[in-house]
């Protein structure tokens, strides 16, 4: 199983904890938890991060319920549970768009 086939399975199962700094960031962007749940199940993989020392993660990018693109970056809290690492709306100058990071 891939790693978002199990992050899915985490967000289905309401295994998911934020991160303190995911709620930070989230509170600042007006990002709902809905939507961040939204783009875990229904956002596509920007980059995968199988090789992090903290574990395995990813960043996914999606829309949220106002159509705002959203970055969801998450990983393993443990084997049973899915992290919320952190939560921002993709802007330049970082993101050339929500799929592509500027150089």
């Amino acid at each position: 199983m891939s790693f978002i086939e199990w992050a899915r399975e985490k967000v289905s199962a309401e295994r998911v904890y934020l991160s303190h700094h995911a709620q930070m960031e989230r509170g600042k962007d007006q990002v709902s938890v809905d939507d961040i749940m939204a783009v875990v199940l229904n956002g596509k993989v920007v980059e995968s991060y199988p090789e992090d020392p903290r574990g395995s993660s990813c960043l996914i990018a999606g829309q949220g319920s106002d159509s705002r693109w959203i970055h969801v970056v998450c990983g393993t809290f443990d084997q049973d549970d899915l992290l919320i690492i952190t939560v921002y709306i993709p802007n330049p100058p970082k993101w050339q768009d929500p799929f592509t990071r500027r150089r």
